[in-house]
């Protein structure tokens, strides 16, 4: 909920490169949950790799607005330079007051924008708190994530492929070449030198040459 809310003011900002990363993590997040549901630590774990990335690109956007590193809020690497906007809360911030622009004769730049007056937060604190909720959803996430992994990978690890899958009992059929008649003994599935309680065993004949058949 937190990275469409966030998707939308990228979209207004015409910040693409924000709207690229946000929409990477909105599909990393649904692959996470999918993989959570149907029991794939591996869609978990990309999840997880994606969450440190995420933290990652979220301490720089704090820093592009904070102009920390000599960054500059005001420069186009947000948008690839295509679009002379920001950010949609450079006149539509908390308390902001819109000035609209001075009229003038020469050519219309619609992609200008005023900035607000008197703001109660200026836009640089604004993007850095959905950044910061961002970073702590993501520390959440990954956490559980790093937890869910560690859950799914034990349970694969105990349990027993073997044990309670008898769906057929053993059967044994003997022969007697006298008669020609065959007759089949059903052994429980404990092993075969067990005697079924319900059915007596053949007396084992000999055959002509004095071996036991």
């Amino acid at each position: 909920v937190t990275a469409l809310e966030r998707q939308v003011f990228d979209f207004l900002g015409y910040q693409w490169a924000p709207i690229l990363a946000t929409f990477t993590h909105i599909v990393v997040v649904i692959l996470g949950l999918f993989g959570t549901i149907q029991y794939r630590p591996r869609y978990i774990v990309v999840y997880a790799v994606w969450a440190a990335a995420w933290v990652t690109w979220n301490v720089f956007i704090i820093c592009f607005y904070l102009e920390v590193g000599g960054l500059s809020k005001d420069s186009g690497l947000l948008t690839f330079s295509l679009s002379r906007h920001h950010s949609w809360w450079h006149e539509h911030g908390p308390g902001c007051v819109h000035k609209e622009p001075a009229a003038s004769l020469g050519p219309l730049d619609s992609q200008a924008l005023v900035p607000g007056i008197g703001c109660t937060l200026e836009r640089g604190c604004v993007e850095a708190l959905h950044s910061a909720l961002q970073i702590l959803v993501a520390l959440v996430g990954f956490i559980c994530a790093c937890h869910v992994v560690s859950v799914v990978t034990e349970e694969e690890d105990s349990f027993d492929f073997i044990g309670g899958f008898d769906p057929f009992p053993l059967c044994h059929v003997s022969e007697k070449p006298s008669s020609l008649s065959f007759e089949q003994v059903c052994l429980p599935a404990g092993g075969i030198g067990e005697e079924h309680p319900s059915r007596p065993q053949p007396a084992p004949t000999t055959s002509s040459f004095g071996d036991p058949c």
